[in-house]
């Protein structure tokens, strides 16, 4: 479960790129010039302390020497002003950057990823002038052994004015490695513990899957009911819904969080939500937004009703039934659902996220149960795991079942299972879900083949979930494929990228609009050697060869294949992130701009969310106006189609080409319809 606006936006079934538009944020932007001045820096020395200003449009650089696999750690203490932090390979390349709170420490990390002089850029967060001091921590080799890897990936978040994290290592029913780092508790000093009880967010839906799979066993259900059969007061679609769709993220529901979000309310400010809006929320939806079964559109809704239907099949209330029937059978002592964010957690660890002057302790999500809200410990997920194996709960058929991919209409698998993801990672077979509440954050991966898994937890809003993967990959090194072998299966075999000619890239150069969301669009350019994508909403990622076709980006794990018509021309290409995403080439003209934006401007309601939009024009721009929203200006893409303030506004005339409306859509949640007041 996420909160939002966290989850920026991308359109209903590529919401399987979420990855792509959280990492992008975090690992991309255009690279410093190559030939950076060195009278244009200051070299760090480690454990030395250096004083400095700055001022509105100021960009201070700071530099150090490190070896091609380095680990560096540095902190920013911001006196006086509020920093963003980038950290620079020798050639440009983005390796890491952090906007933490806005006075105090602020730490950054990063690992090298070739020799030479890498650089420090500190730039102000906002138009306040004001000084600092940046210490360089630690820089040194890259550890090759897991665990002292694991200590020094989780540095940034270690000491008493940090929020923190715990990492759990298994195989076999043997735990390798488990500890815990930094703070469960600012304000009263509590370090964090393997045993803290932290929110695993959308870690938990595999647990409302399982409890929906138990029933099934029981009798008490089937997956092929329809879910008014449990939940009459829904309304009835033009097509059925089944129990199977909801587990699968396949039922055509729109996802409550984005399209609460739509009404104003601020989720990242602790506005309300309960349980009970869910079925009011899908009473209000006029139309299914893809036919079940045909469509991948991650959907908390659709969790939220499955806990819904296991309680009406048992009997009792959803905490209740986990805690009765799954927790305590298990063993695991230590996990619960919280009913509500008023509801008190023993011995839990606080969410923090980077405020203007420190952190913030901000709370959980409301209505959350069934697609998260659930507490737990990296100890109690071991337990939970070790449980697919071998079922002392549950039948083997369950969990196979699970972790296979669901099948959509069209014979395409979606890579998710029921409540969890399935794919492979270096040869191995993964199966994962990870979990982001409004600041804690929970990774749980296993790895069938070799009865092996991992799992991360954090109250620090900033903490990098995916993590686990490269730690797994560590730990398990001799049960996956070797780098290098992976990287020739994806280079295709002879291919050396060193031999690419940059210049050859330039027939792909264009946008791309993914067939399945055409708002949704990828931008290639290259600026001298360098290659880059953009896609819609998101800022630049590097992109290297490899092969005369392919190409991967360095900041996710994706990568694009670009294709040739009949005759010869570049018409198109599929991005492969969580599955293929077809996308066509675009006329190479720009944004058409409207000629008259005044056209647009007016007062629109929404039947369906209550709730008013203004489009105004200031300037020469269009703005979004909301009554509890930030303005955002909103950029002209296809034809009566603009985005900003991460929504899509569709624009709709009626036969006299006179605009009437506009359908909203922000990525889970699309073509909610506004109508023109004046």
């Amino acid at each position: 479960m996420r909160a939002q606006p966290e989850a920026t936006l991308i359109p209903s079934r590529v919401v399987r790129l979420a990855a792509l538009t959280l990492l992008a944020a975090i690992a991309s932007a255009a690279p410093l010039s190559r030939h950076l001045a060195a009278q244009d820096a200051t070299p760090l020395s480690l454990g030395r302390t250096l004083s400095g200003s700055l001022s509105e449009g100021d960009t201070v650089h700071y530099t150090f020497e490190a070896g091609e696999e380095y680990y560096v750690l540095g902190e920013v203490d911001q006196l006086s002003a509020n920093l963003r932090v980038h950290v620079r390979a020798p050639n440009g390349e983005r390796l890491g950057d952090s906007s933490g709170p806005g006075r105090g420490i602020e730490r950054f990390d990063a690992r090298s990823s070739e020799a030479g002089t890498h650089t420090v850029e500190l730039t102000l967060v906002d138009d306040d002038s004001g000084e600092y001091a940046i210490t360089l921590l630690r820089l040194e080799p890259l550890e090759t052994d897991p665990k002292k890897l694991t200590d020094q990936l989780m540095a940034r978040f270690d000491g008493d004015d940090t929020p923190g994290a715990a990492v759990q290592v298994w195989r076999d029913g043997e735990t390798l490695y488990s500890q815990a780092y930094g703070m469960a508790n600012l304000g009263y000093g509590i370090p964090f513990a393997t045993d803290t009880r932290t929110n695993i967010g959308s870690t938990s839906k595999q647990f409302t899957a399982f409890a929906i799979m138990l029933q099934a066993e029981r009798g008490l259900l089937s997956l092929d009911d329809d879910i008014r059969k449990h939940i009459p007061e829904l309304p009835e679609f033009d097509q059925t819904i089944n129990v199977r769709h909801l587990i699968t993220h396949t039922s055509g529901l729109r996802e409550f969080l984005n399209l609460i979000r739509m009404t104003g309310r601020r989720l990242d400010r602790g506005d309300w939500i309960d349980r009970s809006e869910l079925i009011d929320i899908v009473q209000r939806q006029p139309a299914l937004q893809n036919e079940p079964g045909a469509e991948w559109n991650y959907n908390n809704t659709a969790f939220g009703l499955a806990a819904v239907i296991v309680e009406r099949t048992s009997g009792q209330d959803f905490p209740t039934f986990m805690r009765e029937d799954v927790f305590k059978p298990l063993g695991m002592t230590r996990t619960m659902v919280r009913p509500s964010p008023l509801h008190i957690v023993p011995e839990m660890s606080e969410g923090y996220t980077p405020g203007p002057d420190g952190f913030l302790q901000v709370g959980d999500l409301g209505g959350a149960a069934g697609a998260g809200g659930m507490y737990s410990t990296v100890g109690d997920l071991q337990t939970w795991v070790e449980n697919y194996a071998s079922p002392r709960l549950g039948s083997a058929g369950i969990f196979e079942e699970m972790m296979t991919s669901y099948v959509l209409t069209d014979g395409e698998e979606s890579g998710y299972g029921y409540g969890l993801s399935v794919d492979e990672q270096r040869g191995l077979r993964r199966v994962h879900h990870g979990g982001a509440d409004v600041a804690h954050r929970s990774m749980l991966v296993y790895y069938p083949e070799i009865n092996a898994g991992i799992t991360t937890q954090s109250n620090n809003a900033e903490f990098g979930s995916a993590v686990a993967y490269e730690l797994a990959a560590a730990f398990f090194a001799d049960a996956m494929d070797s780098e290098e072998a992976v990287a020739e299966e994806t280079a295709g075999g002879d291919f050396d990228a060193d031999d690419y000619d940059p210049g050859d890239f330039d027939e792909f150069i264009g946008r791309y609009a993914l067939d399945e969301a055409p708002n949704f669009i990828l931008t290639f350019t290259r600026e001298d050697d360098d290659l880059h994508v953009e896609a819609t909403g998101q800022p630049r990622v590097g992109i290297v060869p490899t092969s005369d076709s392919t190409f991967s980006l360095t900041a996710v794990v994706a990568s694009v294949t670009f294709h040739r018509d009949g005759d010869g021309a570049v018409s198109g290409l599929t991005l492969h992130q969580n599955g293929d995403h077809p996308a066509t080439r675009l006329a190479d003209e720009s944004a058409e701009e409207p000629t008259d934006l005044a056209e647009y401007a007016g007062r629109y309601f929404s039947d369906e969310v209550e709730t008013f939009y203004d489009i105004v024009v200031e300037e020469v721009e269009l703005v979004m106006k909301q009554r509890r929203l930030d303005d955002a200006t909103l950029e002209a893409g296809q034809p009566d189609t603009f985005s900003g303030g991460g929504f899509t506004f569709r624009f709709e005339r009626d036969r006299n080409g006179q605009v009437i409306g506009f359908y909203l859509s922000n990525g889970r949640t699309r073509d909610v319809r506004f109508g023109r007041m004046r």
